[in-house]
């Protein structure tokens, strides 16, 4: 759900917005560590030492999806709650929830 904004300005804005600029140093972080994988498997490193950075990764994906998950459900799902229209707003708060499970789900599979 986009939030109102100036008039001319077509960037969404989304949950996360606020904390855009932290998740995308976070990201760039993880990027390094999925090169250095690579780069241990290229050099023959031993598999637990590739296993241990994979299990960071990993661990560092989960937290940058969670945050994500957090900021959907407060900024999307209590945006869908202040819609005026009663039946709109059931049907908006329905669709977000749904939109935030099955992201759940998924990052469980």
């Amino acid at each position: 759900m986009d939030t109102a904004r100036p008039a001319g300005d077509e960037t969404p804005q989304h949950g996360y917005t606020g904390n855009k600029e932290a998740y995308l140093r976070r990201l760039k972080r993880i990027e390094g560590q999925v090169r250095g994988i690579a780069r241990m498997v290229d050099e023959d490193k031993y598999c637990i030492d590739i296993l241990t950075q994979v299990s960071a990764v990993t661990k560092a994906l989960h937290a940058v999806s969670l945050g994500l998950v957090e900021e959907h459900i407060g900024h999307c799902v209590v945006g869908a709650a202040s819609e005026p229209d009663p039946a709109a707003r059931a049907e908006a708060i329905d669709a977000k929830v749904k939109e935030a499970a099955d992201a759940i789900g998924r990052l469980l599979r």
